[in-house]
């Protein structure tokens, strides 16, 4: 008897040893950096646990949601919007996300991925329905905002966060591709007219500007040869002043002078006809600057 209780009494503090290893086993979790769990007792939510080494109560607390907090990608989505213009266009779109309060994303929404979808299609549409075909071609990156504040602001009851949403591209039909290409070879066509409208305006311009600046050196040299005719005619009229008839005559005779030096001026043999009063205009030019001497 003594020896059959001997023999319990270790069985006994085997089993307790056993059990509180099971309860440490139990009661310490560690969860992953790019995790966090989701505790619940007795079926409604006791905490959510972050990463690293946590403790639970064993057989009252249960994991029973393990939740990624890395970043997530929605696959590439089409959908179909019609701008402020009538124009129908194919809009793919992108969405990048993560979980930030798991216990929300457990408990409000069934398909996260399914709802974000969905919001982001509803918000592109809304948003390009707001805007003409040639706004969603130039304002791409300010759409892409407004699209992700929205977006941001319909899934916060959610748990998640969305980092990224871009649209990739937008499409349009045939009819409203051929439709924007002759439009844009009859602008390029406009342009091209008015560029060269603009060419033959300047150039227009630059021959009048050239005119002008012609007239105007003519002018000035008119001007500054008057002047000097001028300032000869009064030296010769101070000389005459001075010296009476004589120097009008002198000057006359040198005129005449120089006038048959210039004829006589030329290349090979040639015939001068000279006036009879020629000799004469010699003799009284000598005559004259004898007299003055």
């Amino acid at each position: 008897m003594d020896l059959d209780f001997l023999i319990g009494w270790p069985g006994v503090y085997l089993a307790i040893a056993l059990f509180i290893i099971l309860c440490i086993f139990l009661g310490v979790r560690i969860v992953p950096q790019s995790e966090k769990h989701v505790v619940e007792r007795f079926g409604r939510l006791r905490s959510v646990l972050g990463p690293g080494i946590n403790f639970v109560v064993p057989f009252l607390d249960r994991i029973a949601h393990k939740v990624s907090v890395l970043e997530r990608q929605l696959p590439n989505a089409s959908q179909d919007a019609i701008t402020a213009d009538n124009v129908l266009v194919k809009v793919e779109t992108s969405v990048f996300y993560r979980v930030t309060e798991p216990e929300k994303t457990v408990y409000r929404i069934r398909d996260v991925d399914g709802a974000i979808a969905t919001t982001v299609a509803g918000i592109v549409r809304s948003e390009i329905g707001k805007l003409e075909l040639d706004q969603v071609q130039s304002n791409r990156a300010q759409l892409i905002d407004r699209v992700r504040e929205q977006v941001t602001a319909m899934v916060d009851d959610w748990g998640v966060e969305v980092t990224r949403a871009e649209i990739l591209d937008v499409n349009l039909d045939e009819a409203t591709r051929a439709a924007m290409l002759q439009q844009l070879n009859a602008e390029r066509a406009r342009r091209a007219q008015v560029t060269e409208a603009e060419g033959k305006k300047r150039s227009v311009e630059l021959a009048a500007d050239a005119d002008l600046y012609a007239a105007e050196q003519a002018a000035k040299a008119r001007r500054i040869t008057a002047d000097a005719e001028a300032y000869a005619t009064g030296v010769i009229a101070g000389a005459i002043k001075e010296n009476g008839l004589e120097a009008a005559q002198f000057q006359v005779a040198l005129k005449q002078v120089e006038a048959l030096q210039a004829v006589a001026v030329g290349q090979g043999k040639q015939t001068i006809l000279v006036p009879a009063n020629a000799l004469e205009a010699f003799g009284d030019a000598f005559k004259m600057l004898k007299g003055r001497g």
